[in-house]
């Protein structure tokens, strides 16, 4: 990604690669959370952070965090997906209301750390 892109426009790249990768069936498993968000991420050049599955507004969703771009340009990604199925939800950490985004860049920070100590 040679320029950043401002927070809607890496929204709505994300959200067109999306169309063919969210799972049809009921229940949506870890490994096919973990498969969207590959290609998702893979579409973007995006790198994933972390994922889990969490309890919000008491819905059960799948929850991954992620980050494109490096150093000054990189952009915090929160990617959910409700366990019962429906459409993934592409947002920046930055817009995101769910209280999964704000650990994104702590995440970061700490693997940061980590590499520049080893």
């Amino acid at each position: 990604m040679d320029a950043q892109l401002d927070d809607k426009a890496l929204e709505s790249t994300l959200a067109e690669s999306l169309d063919d990768l969210t799972p049809d069936s009921k229940t949506v498993s870890d490994d096919e959370f973990a498969e969207v968000v590959g290609g998702a991420l893979e579409a973007v050049g995006g790198t994933l952070l972390f994922r889990m599955c969490v309890e919000n507004e008491g819905e059960a969703q799948h929850v991954a965090a992620a980050c494109v771009g490096d150093g000054g340009n990189r952009q915090f990604l929160l990617l959910t997906l409700p366990t019962t199925g429906g459409a993934l939800k592409v947002e920046t950490a930055a817009r995101s209301t769910n209280p999964v985004a704000g650990i994104a860049a702590a995440y970061a920070g700490l693997m940061d750390a980590f590499k520049a100590a080893a």
